[in-house]
């Protein structure tokens, strides 16, 4: 369980986990990512919390636009969530989250797989938010 005065948003990302995790036991594993993501995005409702799906944003190089990405979810305005249907994690969805968060300006990330029998999800922290 975690801290809720240690970790910050920790009792947000423990709601969303906790949403994650009930999408999860009424679907196993085996659907596409946006499966997932439409049933999360029903629960986060159930418990009114705000979101942002598929949530568009700049990147930019020296203070150039050279493109766009999507978040799967922004919740709250503090919590940046991307969702997997795999097999495992791999480095490169951790790197994807940390420039994600970077980029964004995000201190707080999750990353949650419905892809295995048990649902997986890590918590990530940009420690260069200020």
């Amino acid at each position: 369980m975690i801290d809720n005065e240690k970790y910050l948003h920790s009792g947000l990302t423990s709601d969303i986990i906790g949403c994650a995790m009930k999408v999860h036991n009424k679907l196993g594993k085996g659907f596409p990512e946006n499966i997932y993501q439409r049933a999360l995005a029903i629960e986060l409702e159930k418990i009114n919390l705000s979101f942002a799906r598929e949530q568009e944003w700049n990147v930019f190089y020296d203070e150039i636009l050279i493109g766009k990405r999507r978040v799967d979810f922004v919740v709250e305005n503090k919590v940046l969530v991307e969702l997997k249907a795999i097999g495992d994690f791999v480095p490169a969805n951790y790197s994807q989250i940390m420039n994600y968060l970077e980029a964004f300006h995000f201190e707080i990330g999750l990353l949650i797989n419905f892809g295995n029998s048990s649902l997986e999800f890590k918590r990530f922290t940009n420690k260069k938010k200020n």
